[in-house]
């Protein structure tokens, strides 16, 4: 029964460490996925721009152009013009403006049109410009949604919002949707800007892998702290307690003498 016992240590630490020690390469191998799909994603920004004929169709489709850079032209449909509040950029909060954009087919692209600060007197109030009227050509990137915040309770209706679902507002608006959002960039040096005084300094994608990182060095030192602890509590302290074979055969000699 006490050898039975003297295992159970050891067992345990084992089953610890090992779980531990999953538990970070895990980790690594979420942030190699992350890496090889910001990667991905880069190259794609790179590649010459998608026309409206090329424009993904499904949502799959834009999961495999994701960042790939477009060049679109169409009609502003601002009176769908939707403001997602408590946005931040360079310090300030504000609203992230989405505006449908009626595309020459038929088809409807909801873009990211750009940011306006937010009314510090009335937040209710927004005094952002409205879109220009008439066929307008504009730049932008393949991105899935718009930015979701955490929100409790269901999506509110009405201009202002707090987050905004593809498939729900096409619903609402009775509006073909593509399955997709355009982030609108700005126009490259040397070419006219936009009239809308908005601003796009959009973040620019990285992997975000920094959490897996420190998730994987947490469960590392975890399991060197479980090997620590069981090889002082069952290896050295008992040794150090012990005493030393010498000392106890010099102990014997005296009693002997």
């Amino acid at each position: 029964m006490n050898v039975r016992r003297a295992w159970v240590p050891w067992l345990a630490a084992a089953v610890a460490f090992v779980a531990t020690v999953r538990l970070g390469v895990w980790q690594l191998d979420r942030a190699a996925q992350k890496e090889a799909i910001h990667e991905a994603r880069v190259r794609r920004a790179h590649e010459p721009a998608l026309t409206s004929a090329a424009l993904p169709a499904t949502l799959a489709q834009a999961q495999a152009q994701e960042e790939r850079r477009v060049v679109v032209a169409g009609r502003w449909l601002g009176e769908h013009t939707v403001f997602l509040d408590n946005r931040p950029m360079a310090g300030r909060i504000g609203f992230i403006v989405l505006t449908p954009l009626a595309l020459a087919d038929g088809r409807v692209l909801l873009v990211q049109r750009g940011w306006w600060p937010r009314d510090a007197a009335d937040r209710t109030r927004v005094a952002a410009p409205q879109p220009p009227a008439g066929e307008v050509q504009l730049r932008g990137r393949v991105a899935l949604t718009p930015p979701r915040l955490v929100e409790l309770g269901p999506e509110a209706a009405g201009p202002i919002r707090q987050n905004l679902d593809l498939d729900a507002f096409a619903r609402e608006t009775a509006l073909p949707l593509l399955p997709w959002l355009l982030v609108q960039l700005d126009e490259p040096r040397g070419m006219p800007a936009a009239a809308d005084s908005l601003a796009r300094q959009w973040p620019e994608p990285t992997a975000d892998v920094e959490k897996n990182y420190g998730y994987a060095v947490q469960w590392f030192a975890m399991a060197a702290g479980v090997a620590a602890l069981l090889l002082w509590f069952r290896v050295i302290r008992p040794r150090r307690r012990r005493p030393p074979a010498q000392d106890a055969m010099k102990d014997t000699t005296k009693d002997a003498t």
